[in-house]
């Protein structure tokens, strides 16, 4: 079953390791991906966000400065723009986002998880 479940997982995001210590905790060892290092390539983030029924904008992270450098809540931003956005900034990806033969879903807030893993 672990091979069949993947976290695209920031190190640095509190949300993000409490959802892979809870994967853990329940003797679940995921594929990890540091999709910092690793970002889904424009393919694979439209497969994920097809998967999750959202669109570009949905998975954007508003916090922090970029979001706004990059005017990204500009309603004329096309799912291709954003798309291209998520491509040179991965930090723009809301996370964690994990992936179970159950569903893929962002785990905001980390409890999420559980509803992948029934």
């Amino acid at each position: 079953m672990a091979d069949d479940i993947a976290i695209y997982h920031n190190p640095n995001c509190g949300t993000s390791r409490k959802v892979l210590g809870m994967l853990r905790d329940l003797g679940i060892e995921p594929r990890v991906i540091e999709y910092l290092k690793t970002p889904p390539s424009r393919d694979e983030m439209k497969t994920l966000l097809q998967q999750m029924s959202m669109a570009p904008r949905q998975i954007l992270r508003r916090k922090g400065s970029l979001f706004g450098e990059l005017d990204l809540d500009d309603p004329a931003k096309t799912d291709e723009d954003l798309l291209d956005a998520l491509q040179a900034h991965p930090i723009l990806m809301e996370r964690p986002i994990v992936v179970t033969e159950h569903g893929t879903a962002v785990c905001r807030p980390a409890e999420r998880v559980r509803d992948l893993l029934a």
